[in-house]
């Protein structure tokens, strides 16, 4: 069964994009505002303000982790019902000590028709030292830092506001993170110091001004197919949890193109060479090192011209052609439902106060409670959708301008 959704995970983030964008509210007014509210000399702030203080909403990260809260499914609910979770957005009141320096601008976004927009915001709380966050939910479901990749897997897919939430909170990751990266002019040396409302960073150096901008580091996956036997190549990476297998992907090098980074990877990882590139979508992908705090994920179909592996065993663990039949076998909605249920409930206890939980490796099992012999990343992963697309749809045709590559 093909799972389709409206876009990928980290994807159509609600405080950006066209919708979001008719929204008026510039970050230096947004700015100027939480700014006179942080103020306590300013005794009338709230009146002073453009954005009153309940149209200023903050969400605090520690760790690379945002506050996220989970109550329980109402009695109401069909079983068996999973916890959603949401993230846990604050007003500055509950941010108390930190510099308005700190705080990186999402976007704003008005809740309906006729409603004032709200600005939102981003803060890293890690220090130990620093502020206290006060979460003052005050109604019993409790909020916790959570692992963005926790909250990824225990998101619904078919929910779009917990799918628009699981953008936001990576958006803000990757910048608060490349915050915490880029503290240095390249150039000079010299301190880094927050513009735009944190979008951006100049250098503090008056003979440099050296403009800053967040990091992107684009990524090639790619699905490699056997045309003439109606396989796919999948491998396996020594961090991978068990069974699992994925496509092929790898950074580009400066001077390459998309395609010519598609083959040459291919090739360097599995000694396959490959003719025709066939682009399929992209991802933002904010889950990976706090050192590359955004990847962005470009994915492709490529069609192998030689057959025979010749595996690198510094990049891959293994890999291997599998048959369309059993690329299907791997793409299983149930165990994708478990596996989302399971990492919702986590949450769910996280914020009542629970530290541990299953891990991901131990959530595919069939019903039985036997391991499923192989499976592919969830719908979460564009990996998935490449995988899925072959094996329910077919890869698509390739234009006859490409059909000598």
């Amino acid at each position: 069964m093909a799972i389709h959704l409206r876009a990928h995970a980290f994807a159509a983030n609600p405080l950006r994009g066209v919708s979001a964008s008719t929204t008026a509210v510039s970050p230096s007014a947004a700015a100027e505002a939480l700014r006179s509210l942080l103020d306590p000399s300013s005794a009338a702030a709230g009146a002073a303000s453009p954005h009153p203080p309940h149209l200023s909403k903050i969400l605090p990260f520690r760790r690379g982790r945002p506050l996220a809260r989970s109550p329980d499914p109402p009695a109401s609910a069909p079983p068996p019902a999973a916890p959603a979770w949401r993230l846990a957005w604050l007003p500055p009141s509950r941010v108390p000590g930190v510099a308005p320096d700190a705080f990186v601008f999402l976007g704003a976004h008005a809740e309906g028709d006729g409603k004032e927009a709200a600005a939102y915001w981003a803060v890293d709380v890690s220090d130990d030292e620093g502020p206290r966050v006060d979460s003052g939910s005050g109604d019993g479901d409790g909020s916790a830092f959570v692992d963005l990749r926790t909250l990824m897997v225990a998101t619904d897919w078919s929910d779009k506001d917990a799918m628009g939430d699981l953008a936001i909170a990576g958006h803000a990751r990757a910048l608060l993170e490349w915050h915490n990266t880029a503290k240095f002019c390249g150039a000079c040396g010299a301190k880094a110091v927050p513009t735009e409302a944190g979008r951006r960073k100049q250098c503090s150096n008056e003979s440099c001004k050296k403009r800053i901008y967040p990091r992107v580091d684009p990524v090639v996956i790619m699905l490699v197919i056997d045309k003439e036997n109606d396989r796919a190549l999948l491998s396996r990476q020594s961090r991978f949890v068990p069974r699992m297998w994925s496509c092929l992907a790898g950074f580009i090098e400066p001077g390459e193109s998309l395609e010519e980074a598609v083959r040459r990877e291919t090739w360097e990882e599995t000694g396959i060479e490959v003719g025709q590139v066939i682009y399929h979508s992209s991802q933002p992908w904010p889950v990976g090192p706090n050192t590359m705090p955004c990847q962005l994920m470009v994915g492709f179909f490529a069609y192998a011209k030689s057959l025979e592996i010749h595996v690198d065993k510094q990049e891959l663990e293994d890999a291997q052609w599998h048959s369309r039949e059993d690329i299907k076998k791997a793409l299983t909605f149930a165990e994708y439902e478990n596996a989302q249920r399971t990492n919702a409930l986590k949450v769910n206890q996280m914020c009542k106060g629970a530290e541990k939980g299953q891990s991901i490796a131990e959530d595919f099992k069939v019903g039985g409670g036997e391991p499923v012999p192989m499976f592919v990343p969830g719908p979460f992963a564009i990996a998935h959708h490449l995988i899925s697309a072959w094996a329910f749809e077919g890869a698509p045709k390739v234009p006859s301008s490409f059909s000598n590559l």
